[in-house]
């Protein structure tokens, strides 16, 4: 049996397989769960001239947690429901473990899904809305109220058994959504924005035990939000989409670190990445009046004058010599150790407004905070600066 006070600090050594109709160790579960491939994985929407998924290549390891994450409209939830079968796929395929899923029905691709709505029956006790499917599944009584027993204690959901959704919080509802899922033993979990319908504090407390839960289950799951700040803390992996194209696939902290264009570095981290252009002068790239040091072989592959260049804001530091690149600071936000500075580069206002110029965001010392109005040198280590080519927008640092 599942033991356990919350689902975020599990105990409990047991997990029911309904495939096998036996008990296995929590750790084990990946034993039986499987890989998800797609391979060149298009959707069409009739009436539409371009794709709104366009030759997907991904590959999701066994047990795996990956995020897919971009801006409204990128396709990522299209992806996910291909994936669930609920969309057509119109080219390429989608695989489960070893099977071609992509024309099985989204009953028979041993999938489980949890909604961003949670999708709860309004007129059912949560007993009765975790373990629906498994009624359907013609799984007998006395199974499934073990099953769902054994839910709810790993969820914290035992007292709540004879509510309906209604009497529940947002986050309790998220949590039956979740037991639903679980009581069915997928092969692979989808979710679908499961966070977004929550308060902020409930939601960053929500993510940390979601992504403990599916590391103690090591159930495969395929996670799908807008918000990159979520993505970053979740995943093993994330996949960065935009206008139905697989920008970069990478563990959290190579896509920070290491952007391979433009779009993905100005998308991901927060606040996010500073993007200027820069001309190509001897010895570096120049920024206002200050040339940053960037080697020869960089910017050979610069393929023009200027280059644009990224500086995160933890790497400012404002210069004590009087030698970085100049900005004009609007405001400062302090937020006790640290201060965010925001303002515009040097020289780059076109008219009376700050917000004119090219923005700038610097986060610095919380003793050092300058007023409002001035402006101050800021200090860059070239190794912190990410240089791409202006025209294509690839990485070339």
């Amino acid at each position: 049996m599942v033991d356990g006070t919350n689902w975020g600090g599990l105990t409990a050594p047991l997990f029911y397989n309904g495939s096998s109709g036996t008990y296995l160790p929590v750790e084990r579960m990946c034993a039986v769960m499987a890989t998800v491939s797609f391979r060149e994985a298009t959707r069409i929407y009739p009436g539409s001239d371009h794709p709104a998924v366009d030759k997907l290549n991904l590959e999701i390891g066994d047990g795996e947690f990956m995020v897919l994450v971009g801006p409204s409209g990128c396709g990522k939830s299209t992806s996910l429901r291909m994936l669930a079968g609920l969309e057509e796929i119109n080219n390429g395929s989608v695989w489960i473990g070893d099977r071609d899923v992509t024309d099985l029905p989204p009953k028979d691709r041993d999938i489980a899904m949890v909604f961003q709505n949670y999708a709860l029956y309004p007129h059912m006790t949560v007993e009765d809305n975790m373990g629906f499917a498994l009624k359907m599944q013609g799984v007998n009584k006395e199974d499934r109220q073990k099953r769902v027993m054994e839910a709810a204690k790993l969820l914290g959901l035992e007292e709540y058994l004879g509510r309906k959704p209604k009497a529940l919080s947002g986050g309790q509802r998220q949590r039956v959504a979740m037991g639903r899922a679980i009581v069915r033993d997928p092969q692979v979990f989808l979710m679908d924005e499961p966070l977004s319908n929550l308060d902020a504090k409930l939601r960053v407390q929500t993510r940390t035990q979601i992504a403990a839960l599916q590391q103690r289950l090591g159930v495969t799951t395929v996670y799908v939000t807008h918000d990159q700040v979520e993505a970053m803390t979740m995943g093993d992996r994330v996949a960065v989409l935009k206008d139905g194209i697989l920008q970069q696939v990478d563990a959290p902290l190579n896509l920070y670190d290491k952007p391979v264009n433009i779009f993905v570095a100005g998308f991901i981290g927060s606040p996010a990445m500073n993007l200027m252009e820069a001309k190509v002068v001897d010895g570096g790239v120049q920024v206002t009046d200050f040339v940053i040091p960037i080697a020869r072989e960089v910017l050979g592959n610069a393929g023009g004058d200027t280059v644009t260049i990224g500086i995160r804001p933890e790497a400012f530091e404002i210069a004590a010599d009087e030698k970085g690149v100049q900005m004009d600071v609007a405001t400062a936000e302090e937020t006790g150790a640290d201060a965010f500075l925001y303002g515009t580069l040097a020289g780059s206002n076109s008219g009376d407004s700050l917000d004119s110029g090219v923005q700038i965001v610097a986060r610095v010392s919380g003793r050092q905070v300058p007023g409002h109005g001035v402006q101050v040198r800021l200090h860059v280590p070239p190794d912190q600066v990410h240089v791409f080519n202006t025209t294509t927008t690839e990485r070339i640092s």
